[in-house]
């Protein structure tokens, strides 16, 4: 059961929505304040959270009068408390200060904690049947299934704030599930697009973080250019929408202008449109299910003059094809998959692998995984955690012998 409708039904919003920034000083949460900062008149900052910078997240509780602040590193409490000193503002520090900012009574929630570390304060707040902006990729990849069942049993909403997801949710509005026949999502290729395998295999650090459309943080950059995170989103499509992977496809789409498509069984194709700014996917969730005023620029087509489209390579980029083998897998696999690519994109930006042993890394840990009869079924957030912090032990083991291979 997918707590992602396929239509928006209209709804008229009335008086101020209470709004909470989980990640509120990282790149999804600048887009977002942004956004709120325009529409003063619109919403009201219930709770505002940061991993570490706490002078970014003492001035936005300022700026924007939030009532509740936490911070996760529970060793900063003073400096936040100090930078917070005859505000009114009442704040915390650790993990359950951010699960407590998200159990806060706000209407909608952006879910922007990056990785494992986000799960559970998100779940708080699909448990008390928020509305809740989802940026953070591990919430569907290391615990989908049971993610998705809590948000339908607790009736929550989960809105897709990724740019993609967010393009297909907007899609899917044209159709009912049992006429669709199957969802493309677009990449834009990344910087290596164009490259051949053995330039890719030697990339550096800076061409890796060149990407030719997108303003990102580093992670998401390198993933972007391994084509990673084309895989990530198809696991989580297949969660949000409840697809399976044949009803997912990817396409290469170097502009970046259309950002999902849906084919229906009359052989219509919808897509969303629009420039890349990470600002009209998190607009469409702030309005939800009315639309607000965009900060993004407006799309010229004209301007543009060309869209052209390219079948993903999985021989130059197998990262995406492993995405498929985990999504098929089931019972924790793409928990390793995704655990397994963040411990080899540290080592690469720590300059201890060559960009092309990336996907060699993950592909050794999830087959070791496999081999080892780790699969289960995940039924509760510990599991997951469990999963994604034994996978990372594995990865690093293996770290050693992958980076010999490639020297």
């Amino acid at each position: 059961m997918s707590a992602v409708p396929l239509r928006n039904a209209k709804v008229a919003a009335s008086g101020l929505r209470s709004v909470s920034v989980l990640g509120a000083t990282g790149s999804i949460g600048d887009s977002t304040m942004d956004l709120l900062r325009a529409s003063p008149e619109r919403y009201q900052v219930e709770a505002l959270t940061a991993n570490t910078n706490v002078a970014g997240l003492a001035k936005l509780a300022k700026e924007f009068n939030a009532r509740f602040v936490a911070v996760a590193d529970p060793a900063r409490l003073s400096e936040l408390r100090a930078a917070l000193a005859g505000s009114g503002i009442a704040c915390g520090a650790g993990d359950g200060a951010i699960v407590e900012a998200a159990e806060r009574p706000a209407d909608w929630v952006m879910a922007a904690v990056a990785g494992a570390a986000g799960l559970k304060p998100a779940l708080a707040a699909v448990d008390r049947g928020a509305h809740v902006a989802l940026a953070n990729k591990e919430c569907l990849v290391c615990a989908g299934e049971f993610f998705m069942d809590r948000a339908a049993k607790a009736g929550a909403t989960i809105l897709p704030a990724d740019s993609e997801h967010n393009a297909l949710f907007q899609a899917l509005a044209s159709g009912n599930r049992d006429e669709l026949t199957k969802v493309i999502i677009t990449a834009s290729g990344g910087p290596f697009r164009t490259w051949a395998a053995a330039d890719i295999e030697q990339a550096t650090l800076a061409q890796a973080l060149k990407h030719p459309n997108w303003s990102m943080g580093q992670k998401i950059t390198i993933d972007s250019a391994s084509m990673m995170n084309k895989g990530l989103e198809v696991i989580e499509a297949s969660w949000l929408f409840a697809l399976s992977p044949d009803e997912i496809d990817v396409v290469v789409h170097p502009q970046s202008i259309i950002h999902g498509m849906v084919e229906f069984s009359d052989r219509s194709v919808v897509a969303q449109l629009g420039s890349p700014d990470m600002r009209t996917p998190i607009a469409h969730c702030l309005g939800w299910p009315d639309r607000i005023v965009g900060r993004a620029a407006p799309l010229d087509l004209a301007k543009i003059g060309t869209l052209t489209f390219e079948a993903p390579d999985y021989a130059r980029f197998p990262g995406l094809k492993l995405a498929y083998d985990a999504l098929r897998a089931g019972n924790g696999a793409t928990t390793v998959y995704n655990a397994a690519n963040e411990i080899a994109v540290a080592a690469f930006i720590a300059q201890r692998i060559r960009f092309g042993a990336i996907a060699r890394l993950v592909e050794e840990t999830l087959n070791s995984w496999i081999r080892a009869g780790n699969l289960a079924p995940l039924s509760c957030a510990d599991d997951a955690i469990a999963i994604d912090h034994n996978a990372r032990d594995m990865a690093a083991a293996l770290l050693p012998q992958i980076a010999a291979k490639a020297s």
